[in-house]
């Protein structure tokens, strides 16, 4: 997460300054990602707050900080020596303790940073916030990876720490990390943290063959393919290089005896593999059983997108909103769309449909400012960024927001 615009020394004026340093006599080290800050403004506060920063775990340490973006571990998927290092010295009897980020923060009485650490993101605020597509935050969600905390229509909102800590997952697995270590290592942090203390409070790690599986509601996703995997011993294994009966090219006929749902879920297969000409044959092929699916149609929509085939796609997200008029992302695409075709009073309508549906979208604030600000009505523009920043401070449209309403209004820019 991109580091707050707050100092040390702006932070530390929101502690009480009668009371005693709350980190007097502490001898401080951090550990992992912190969410809230960099480490280095996390040793400047620290050392403003009476405590002593250190680089290092040693005997003379009394508080590790566990940092809550993604799970502290080291790139070859052990847990941080640092954590191990506390761990040990703790079982010997000294008086360490380990800490996770968000604790640590209320310690020191800084709430709104604990706030900031535990809220909850769009699919493209998340993007943006940890820099992998809308699509990757999708596919983290269909594999049970991260599950909404809340939902607004077909809205989502996920917790910032546990798509943090997929994201650590998928870097993992990407770099060839064996997931049988990464099953060891989560025993390990359970052990140190306490489960209820791991980012991925729904994450449900198994190691059955020496391989890392999530379980949702239907069974098991291997995390690496998003494939759903066998999980009864009586289920006999398909032959290698085996299709489902009926299985086709997605160029050949519809002599097919597949239906909708195998159609749609070849056609995100093929969307997740890059092969976005056969993902749209298979959208196509599955809305022929399924025309009202209007789930089906984004997808389809997000795809053409992805071609650059804006008009295919303005058309399609128009589909979506006819089928389903509370779909919010679809209004939101409308309006992006509309918007790089230079439509711009007609992206401002999509953007102000989407606040009618949900009027604390932080999304539709962001876009419909700055399609007012493109438009030249800047001054329609500045409550809808300053909306978007009541809900999102970091990140690069948290950083924009604010250069935009510095130009506007110096003053009031530096307090948000």
């Amino acid at each position: 997460m991109n580091a707050p615009a707050n100092t040390p020394e702006a932070v530390v004026s929101a502690v009480d300054a009668a009371a005693a340093p709350p980190l007097a006599g502490e001898r401080l080290a951090f550990t992992g990602t912190l969410a809230s800050m960099t480490h280095r403004q996390a040793h400047e506060l620290a050392e403003q707050l009476g405590g002593t920063a250190a680089h290092h775990v040693s005997r003379q340490t009394t508080m590790l900080i566990v940092g809550e973006e993604g799970w502290p571990l080291e790139p070859d998927g052990t847990p941080a020596l640092k954590l191990l290092q506390a761990s040990r010295l703790r079982d010997e009897g000294l008086p360490i303790r380990i800490l996770n980020e968000s604790d640590w923060l209320t310690i020191l009485g800084l709430e709104d940073r604990r706030r900031d650490v535990a809220r909850i993101y769009t699919p493209a605020m998340l993007s943006q916030l940890l820099g992998v597509g809308v699509g990757e935050i999708r596919r983290w969600q269909r594999a049970g990876l991260i599950r909404p905390v809340r939902q607004v229509y077909r809205l989502s909102y996920f917790d910032y720490r546990e798509a943090a800590a997929a994201q650590k997952l998928a870097e993992l697995l990407k770099a060839g990390v064996p997931k049988a270590r990464i099953a060891q290592s989560m025993e390990r942090l359970a052990g140190i943290l306490g489960r209820q203390k791991l980012s991925l409070v729904n994450f449900e790690l198994l190691q059955d063959d020496h391989k890392v599986a999530f379980r949702d509601d239907a069974g098991l996703i291997d995390p690496g393919s998003g494939q759903r995997l066998l999980d009864f011993e009586e289920t006999a294994p398909e032959p290698a290089g085996a299709e489902p009966e009926g299985a086709l090219s997605v160029a050949g006929s519809l002599q097919t005896h597949w239906g909708a749902e195998e159609w749609l879920a070849e056609a995100v297969r093929h969307a997740e593999a890059g092969e976005l000409a056969a993902a749209v044959e298979a959208f196509r092929l599955g809305l022929l059983e399924a025309p009202t699916r209007a789930d089906a149609h984004f997808q389809l929509a997000e795809v053409l997108y992805r071609q650059e085939n804006l008009p295919g796609a303005l058309e399609r997200y128009h589909v979506v909103v006819e089928l389903d008029r509370h779909h919010l992302e679809a209004w939101i695409q409308l309006g992006c769309v509309h918007q790089q075709l230079g439509q711009l009073d007609a992206a401002c309508d999509a953007f102000r449909i989407a606040l009618d549906l949900h009027p604390e979208y932080p999304d539709a604030h962001w876009h419909l400012a700055e399609a007012l600000h493109r438009r030249g009505r800047t001054g329609e523009a500045v409550p809808h960024w300053k909306e978007f920043l009541r809900h999102a401070r970091f990140g690069p449209w948290g950083d924009l927001a604010r250069q935009r309403l510095a130009a506007v209004e110096p003053a009031d820019a530096a307090g948000t």
